[in-house]
């Protein structure tokens, strides 16, 4: 821990911060141990020993159930606004957001109208953002077809990098790569050491198989296999291999991938990879008739495959956990039929992904240290956020107090998200939020500095 040295001789020296958080519990470092925590402007200023000879305008002493952590980033976020803000909004989604522990989250491109595709959408969405946002809101650009040329500009003007399909998105305002048209837009992309994002699974796979029709969840399953997200996760990775560009696969839904990304990542391919709470709490095989809250693209899979995820985030095969929160109108689940084939897919997730990810983690033996650096390290140095995610001297203070050991149950109506609809409806989980601390609210870009 870094900080002052609170003593010289006899006399003692008090050090003077904003805010000084006494917490018995915290993660620095990668652990779990007591510290003081000293804020000043907005940054930490000091981490030192629980009892330091310090005075603060506001003290805060943390009880022994409750840890200390760094406010999360969550890398993964479909906001939707503007143009589907009945599905979701930088108010709502925000204050969700906040109230799960998460300080930082990366918009998507998509599902806002328009999409974020060049410099006068990010605008737009940033006149938009702006006044709502109570967490600090960066932005991801969109790569689709014909828009290489606006690549460079949108990564000069902030985006965080930029997504792309390479398959129906869903939306027919977001259409997806071809290779060759993948393959274009990293090479662009390599030229400023940029960051492609891609929803990887193989069209012609999807296409091949057993249309989703109907209430039974093992059609879906089926109708999204995991040879297409395998097949065209090894076409990513050889397109990265053969540019040289940095690459991220979304969302990752299945294990048999993780040998290929491992091997990769030793032969030195610039590749890392997400999951997502629903595919590290779920299982396929317990998902009921008609329960279109569960379908998502890629879909969840087995109890097995879900077993061997987690053995990839021990591995470091997986790099980071984000919600991939993707939100709609109640309607648009279709429960008055139950029909995957016709509900969208999606799982809103913002509010309770550090309490569900940590309910599932510590059954497992992993520890709330190894959480932070999944969904707040990790997360923050993906997108060079290297000042967010952990509590450390020069980061800036956004905190969260959390209780670890504080049982609940998930009331969708009471969640801050717009819509009362997530897969996490009564689902018991252990972990609560009891406080944030944030530092005024930024729109960050790419190009930020401290």
């Amino acid at each position: 821990m870094a900080g002052v040295v609170p003593r010289v001789g006899s006399e003692r020296f008090v050090v003077k911060f904003d805010l000084l958080i006494r917490a018995p519990r915290a993660i620095v470092d990668g652990i779990e141990v007591p510290a003081a925590v000293g804020v000043r402007d907005g940054r930490i200023v000091f981490v030192g020993p629980l009892d330091a000879a310090a005075e603060a305008d506001n003290e805060v002493e943390l009880g022994t159930d409750e840890v200390l952590l760094p406010g999360l980033v969550d890398t993964h976020v479909h906001v939707n606004e503007p143009g589907r803000t009945e599905w979701e909004g930088f108010a709502s989604a925000t204050r969700a957001a906040a109230a799960g522990g998460i300080t930082t989250i990366i918009d998507m491109p998509l599902n806002s109208i328009p999409p974020t595709v060049d410099v006068s959408a990010l605008d737009i969405k940033r006149r938009v953002a702006q006044p709502q946002s109570v967490v600090n809101v960066g932005f991801w650009g969109g790569a689709v077809p014909g828009n290489v040329d606006q690549l460079r500009p949108l990564h000069d003007a902030g985006v965080f990098g930029f997504k792309c399909f390479l398959l129906h998105s869903g939306v027919d305002d977001f259409p997806p790569l071809s290779l060759p048209e993948l393959e274009k837009a990293l090479i662009e992309i390599a030229t400023f050491d940029g960051l492609m994002i891609v929803h990887a699974e193989d069209a012609a796979s999807i296409e091949d198989a057993p249309h989703p029709s109907g209430r039974d969840y093992d059609g879906f399953l089926h109708s999204r296999p995991r040879v297409a997200e395998n097949l065209a996760i090894s076409q990513v990775i050889e397109l990265s291999r053969r540019t040289g560009c940095r690459v991220h696969i979304l969302h990752l839904s299945s294990s048999d991938a993780l040998p290929m990304i491992a091997a990769a990542k030793r032969d030195g391919v610039r590749v890392t990879a997400e999951t997502c709470p629903h595919y590290l709490c779920f299982d396929a095989e317990e998902i009921p008739p008609g329960a279109t809250q569960f379908k998502c693209c890629p879909p969840i899979r087995e109890a097995a495959n879900r077993e061997l995820l987690w053995q990839g985030l021990t591995d470091g095969v997986i790099d980071t956990i984000v919600t991939d929160h993707s939100p709609c109108t109640v309607d648009l689940k279709r429960f008055d039929t139950g029909d995957f084939g016709d509900a969208w897919g999606g799982i809103a997730s913002l509010q309770v992904s550090l309490a569900a990810v940590w309910t599932e983690a510590s059954r497992r033996g992993s520890t709330l240290a190894d959480v932070v650096r999944w969904m707040g390290v990790n997360t923050a140095d993906q997108v060079g956020l290297s000042d967010r995610g952990r509590i450390a001297v020069g980061s800036v203070a956004d905190l969260v107090v959390f209780a670890p050991d504080e049982k609940f149950t998930v009331d969708a109506a009471s969640l801050h998200h717009k819509n009362a609809v997530t897969a996490y409806d009564r689902l018991g989980l252990t972990g609560v939020v009891r406080k944030t601390w944030m530092t005024e609210p930024v729109q960050l870009s790419s190009v930020w500095t401290a």
